[in-house]
């Protein structure tokens, strides 16, 4: 039997609250009541061969009803005629008139006391978050006790916008860098609102991009690098990693620079003469843009010999026009054939590369169009160790050639 019952509208009514409508009408002025909430009934079957069964279940719902209990639902009838039974009042739909019925019934009315009264403060000390409470009144009732340091930190940003501090160094009383950290999602939503457009920087967005939304400072971008000449080592030195302002004022007699992404080829890079690697960047290459000096260094790129690579490649040549590809050349991979694997679909490169050399171009056209099979990618880690040696030490001649 699956006739409605008085559990299942309150079923409904909860359904109403947990969507929000019933706490944001007392912000927005929209009101969903009177609630109408149609009911699951007998059939006229049901009516002529399960007689006793119907009434109790009219029974059931009048018991239940604002009609006896003296809050709830209201039953709105309908008279059914009936060969058998005659005429009989069936109830159709269960109507909530008003939300102090609504409340009552599901036992929703601290709740609902408490929101009003976290309501009155935030719109006493932001006007402006209206729309967002009618939008989000669910998570007003989430953060009631969070309220107080939400709010102070909302005068703090206010007060001093894009402040170009860390996080660590804001000093809220009663607010800890923990609870700022935590809460970064909701508070990017309120500062939005209350924030002057001036103090927003709108192409920063999500978690990650909270810092830079609002002027706080970051962790600059690490340069990692590996001086390969022993003679140019920083006080014993070798392996650094700095920010991109301390890289570009390297003053060193470097003649030579090696790109590659992976970390474990940057450690294990030969040795060669007045040379340094970076590694590990990522499609974070474009800062090396800012280095004066790497655009007078002879400079070389090492990637994975796929369509991701070539992309790579490409990108890199935007911001450092001459540099060179190295390993990533037709001969290195047919000669590294059992050693080939796929490249994974949702990496491959879908663009136009236009910065290529006609024998780059050649290959990343045969990669592109799977004509020496399916995917094919030769990681860098792949190449054998000696054909990594030979190929450096080819460099120093071309270098001397320059």
């Amino acid at each position: 039997m699956s006739w409605s019952t008085p559990a299942s509208i309150r079923a409904q009514v909860e359904k109403a609250w947990d969507s929000g409508r019933l706490l944001a009408a007392r912000v927005s002025g929209e009101s969903p009541f009177p609630l109408e909430i149609r009911l699951r009934r007998p059939s006229a079957r049901d009516i002529t061969e399960r007689f006793g069964a119907v009434m109790d279940w009219v029974n059931a719902l009048r018991e239940q009803s604002r009609e006896r209990r003296g809050y709830g639902y209201e039953l709105r009838w309908q008279q059914v005629n009936n060969r058998v039974h005659g005429s009989n009042a069936i109830p159709v739909a269960a109507i909530i008139a008003d939300e102090t019925q609504a409340l009552q019934l599901i036992r929703r009315q601290q709740d609902a006391q408490r929101f009003q009264a976290l309501v009155d403060t935030l719109l006493h000390h932001h006007l402006e978050l209206q729309d967002w409470i009618a939008r989000h009144p669910l998570a007003v009732l989430r953060h009631a006790h969070d309220w107080p340091r939400l709010l102070a930190v909302l005068a703090w940003f206010l007060a001093h916008p894009r402040p170009g501090l860390y996080l660590r160094q804001l000093d809220i009383p009663g607010v800890d860098t923990k609870f700022i950290e935590t809460r970064r999602g909701l508070l990017a939503e309120l500062l939005d609102v209350v924030l002057p457009a001036t103090a927003i920087h709108r192409d920063a967005s999500g978690v990650k991009g909270f810092a830079r939304r609002y002027g706080l400072r970051t962790e600059a971008p690490q340069i990692r690098f590996r001086l390969l000449d022993p003679a140019l080592s920083i006080q014993g030195l070798r392996d650094i990693a700095v920010p991109p302002e301390e890289f570009s004022g390297l003053s060193l007699p470097v003649q030579r620079v090696f790109i590659t992404e992976n970390r474990t080829n940057g450690l294990a890079f030969p040795e060669t003469s007045a040379s340094l690697v970076i590694f590990g960047l990522g499609y974070g290459l474009e800062r090396l843009r800012e280095i004066p000096w790497l655009h007078d260094s002879a400079l070389w790129y090492w990637g994975d010999i796929d369509t991701h690579g070539f992309g790579i490649l490409n990108r890199l040549r935007a911001s450092l026009p001459h540099a060179r590809s190295l390993l990533m050349d037709r001969p290195t991979l047919m000669g590294h054939h059992p050693l080939w694997g796929q490249e994974p679909e949702e990496k491959r490169y879908t663009g136009h590369p236009t910065r290529l050399t006609a024998d780059e171009q050649a290959l990343f056209e045969e990669l592109r169009a799977d004509r020496l099979g399916a995917r094919v990618r030769l990681e860098q880690e792949r190449i054998s160790f000696s054909a990594v040696e030979r190929a450096v030490a080819a460099t120093e001649v071309i270098t001397q050639g320059r």
